[in-house]
């Protein structure tokens, strides 16, 4: 396991607030296909969210625990159901592209216009609709 400083911990707590959870740990626990699933989330995206739908708090405490020691990452956060872990990707795997990326020829973006510009009239409120 690695150790965060605060400042680390603060920033993926950051990234990590828009996360939605990928994987769900249901009430069969940490099965091999439940792992098996956590370790290819973080393969690809370094620092995941996970749901946990048990009620039990000390359960949830141990269940961090246990992802973190088998899988060596890292815990981030434990915000009621909401677990928060990292792992930093391995040197042998490839990033992940963007969807705008070079390579890809920018297939994504918009193509700018290339006629002549046409003046629009004066822009009109609603209320200007309403009074006539």
């Amino acid at each position: 396991m690695i150790n965060l400083t605060p400042v680390q911990r603060r920033g993926f707590k950051a990234r990590a607030h828009h996360l939605h959870p990928v994987v769900m740990v249901g009430d069969a626990g940490l099965t091999p296909p439940v792992i098996r699933e956590i370790d290819l989330a973080l393969k690809s995206h370094e620092l995941i969210k996970i749901r946990v739908l048990g009620d039990d708090r000390n359960a949830r405490a141990s269940l961090i625990d246990a992802i973190c020691t088998q899988l060596d990452a890292t815990p981030v956060q434990h915000i009621g159901k909401i677990l928060v872990v990292y792992r930093p990707r391995p040197d042998d795997a490839p990033a992940p592209k963007s969807r705008l990326s070079k390579e890809a020829g920018l297939a994504g973006a918009k193509k700018k216009a290339t006629g002549p510009r046409v003046k629009k009239g004066p822009h009109r409120t609603k209320r200007s609709f309403q009074a006539t």
